[in-house]
């Protein structure tokens, strides 16, 4: 039997994710072999094949250690993954995701985790989750103005209109939105005592307390698809932890999210008429020790953009010693803090992708 042109490129795929992942966990040539025979001959009959656990595990590590956007892929070999492939209702579902949460957090000594649920097969997607993060903040338009987080409106309207209610504040954590194919989205809401968060401190000024921000201590993504060998699993939310600018220089200080600099600054008393005052650096800068000796004093995992680009200087050359080219997006790789202090701001990265990766994909319908 020969293969059509899709079931041979998802063979093509499939046999060259074989041969590194069992290069790289040491198993034998025949053991490659007789296993892309075997994907071989059930492609042929389904159009498909089926992941050993193993694969799936390493196959997820190694989608971490391609991410060209994360600079933080020293550790993808300390992944913890969950393999959840059997799970097929809603209600299950949210018992793995609450799961992952818990696990994940780890009361703050945070735990880099992945949970794979079901493959699309023939272009059904068995789960799919409406949220961006597993943990989020909801977003209410109000005017000219937006109460929360700006990124969540369009969720935070679907959630209403499904029954939810917040308390319309800025930090309404939302439900999660799981749905089963062929059937409407559900809503579950996260319990609290699994949502660990960080009321945000300085160590000089305390009148930042006054300002009442706070941010989750996991960052969870849970809407991008995991590709392993042609596989697709449209619902595979995972998590390292968070570096202090992606809170301190983008969530609460971008203009379009919190807007927090302003508020900053004018506790700080800085002319805020000028920009040649450079008020925004100087409240920026105070933000960010903000966060990190919030997230230090609350004993939640962090990382700094300096620490973290010194560890992505060795995953580079753990990379090189491995035989292995680092592929990298630099507009994501360099912090938005002080990018020109990291080596990371001075050399270039060929942004090719290579599988296993995490893809953006189209929400669900």
């Amino acid at each position: 039997m020969v293969l059509s042109a899709n079931r041979n490129e998802l063979f093509h795929e499939a046999a060259k994710f074989i041969y590194s992942c069992y290069v790289e966990l040491e198993l034998s040539y025949e053991e490659q072999i007789m296993r892309v025979k075997e994907i071989e001959e059930e492609i042929m009959q389904s159009g498909t094949y089926t992941h050993k656990e193993f694969e799936v595990k390493h196959g997820a590590k190694m989608a971490w250690r391609n991410s060209n956007r994360c600079i933080g892929r020293l550790l993808w070999e300390s992944l913890e993954v969950f393999d959840e492939r059997q799970v097929t209702t809603v209600e299950e579902a949210f018992d793995k995701l609450a799961h992952h949460i818990r696990y994940a957090t780890n009361e703050g000594d945070i735990r880099s985790t992945i949970t794979v649920f079901a493959p699309r097969k023939h272009g059904v997607d068995p789960l799919r989750l409406w949220n961006h993060q597993l943990i989020r903040y909801a977003g209410y338009e109000q005017d000219s103005s937006v109460i929360g987080d700006s990124t969540s409106i369009e969720l935070t309207k679907m959630c209403e209109r499904l029954g939810w209610k917040g308390e319309r504040s800025a930090f309404d954590v939302l439900p999660l939105v799981i749905q089963e194919d062929g059937k409407l989205p559900k809503l579950f809401d996260v319990p609290k005592e699994l949502i660990k968060e960080v009321p945000i401190i300085h160590p000089e000024l305390k009148d930042i307390a006054d300002l009442e921000m706070k941010w989750y201590a996991v960052p969870i993504i849970s809407n991008m698809l995991l590709d392993i060998g042609g596989i697709e699993y449209p619902m595979a939310p995972f998590n390292g932890w968070y570096m202090g600018t992606e809170i301190g220089a983008r969530n609460l200080a971008d203009p379009d999210r919190y807007n927090m600099l302003p508020s900053v600054a004018k506790l700080m008393g800085l002319n805020t008429k000028s920009s040649r005052s450079l008020w925004i650096d100087k409240a920026l800068v105070e933000l960010n020790i903000a966060v990190l000796h919030s997230y230090q004093e609350a004993g939640v995992t962090l990382v700094d953009h300096h620490t973290a680009a010194k560890q992505f200087k060795v995953f580079e050359k753990k990379e090189r010693e491995c035989g292995r080219q680092v592929t990298g997006n630099w507009t994501w790789l360099i912090p938005p803090l002080s990018p020109a202090a990291t080596h990371i701001y001075h050399k270039p990265y060929k942004n090719d992708i290579v599988t296993p990766n995490f893809f953006t994909q189209k929400d669900p319908e």
